[in-house]
């Protein structure tokens, strides 16, 4: 008996659209060896842009951010070692490491010398503040002569 694979023409809407999604998260939040990335906000006002990473268990001193023209890359890598005793002995021991990389091509509206990060509670902060000539000006009043 031979097995054939009916393919739909025309696959609904709400199916291609799930899966587009199923498919698109796979790709951003996972690396190459099926290791999860750390989700991200990105969040803009008319000051700044505002980068959120969700890193639990980190230090701050874990993290590498980098800016390399406008290119931001915001990377860890952190081996977890429990100290052996001479006279200890075990028969499983299992390797602990987390790594991720993170990159993100800024707007040319951004000021680039004064980006600072903080690490609170899990979450590492880049505050990324905007030039002058790209922040909103208030209404000018034209009168009329």
């Amino acid at each position: 008996m031979t097995i054939i694979k009916y393919k739909n023409q025309f696959p609904s809407l709400l199916n291609t659209i799930f899966n587009n999604e199923v498919e698109d998260w796979a790709h951003k939040n996972h690396t190459v060896t099926g290791a999860t990335l750390p989700s991200v906000n990105i969040k803009e006002n008319n000051e700044a842009f505002t980068v959120e990473v969700a890193a639990p268990g980190f230090d701050k001193k874990d993290f590498t951010i980098e800016l390399n023209n406008n290119l931001l890359t915001i990377s860890s890598e952190k081996q977890y070692e429990n100290e052996i005793k001479e006279d200890e002995h075990f028969s499983k021991r299992e390797f602990s490491y987390q790594s991720f990389t993170r990159s993100f091509t800024l707007p040319k509206l951004v000021e680039s010398d004064t980006i600072t990060a903080t690490y609170k509670n899990g979450i590492l902060s880049i505050n990324i503040p905007k030039k002058e000539e790209a922040k909103p000006k208030p209404a000018k009043r034209i009168s009329v002569s």
